[in-house]
């Protein structure tokens, strides 16, 4: 589940980007996954999903929004579950191994 915590409020400036998403018109199934999918299923799926998000006006945000709340399912500004995973490792790494400020 989304950190909700983490969810802007309900102001519509907040959420207006997804009104303009490229994915608005396609099948929301092609963005997540159903039960036990695996292998070239998955994949195909998933890249199919990647090229509507690719040509998509308000990818960057939709990406921010997904990293920023943790989404756990589904692909969202291009990125699969997965691949966000691995950005949240690869951020937290990082943070790691920066210096501190004196």
């Amino acid at each position: 589940m989304a950190e909700i915590s983490r969810l802007p409020g309900p102001v519509a400036d907040l959420w207006e980007w997804q009104m303009q998403g490229a994915c608005r018109e396609a099948d929301d199934t092609l963005f997540f996954h159903p039960e036990g999918e695996r292998g070239p299923s998955r994949r195909n799926r998933d890249n199919a999903a990647k090229a509507i998000c690719a040509s998509c006006p308000v990818i960057q945000s939709c990406k921010e929004h997904a990293l920023a709340v943790r989404e756990p399912y589904g692909v969202w500004g291009g990125m699969t579950e997965d691949e966000r995973e691995a950005e949240y490792t690869r951020r937290r790494s990082a943070a790691r191994v920066l210096p501190l400020a004196s």
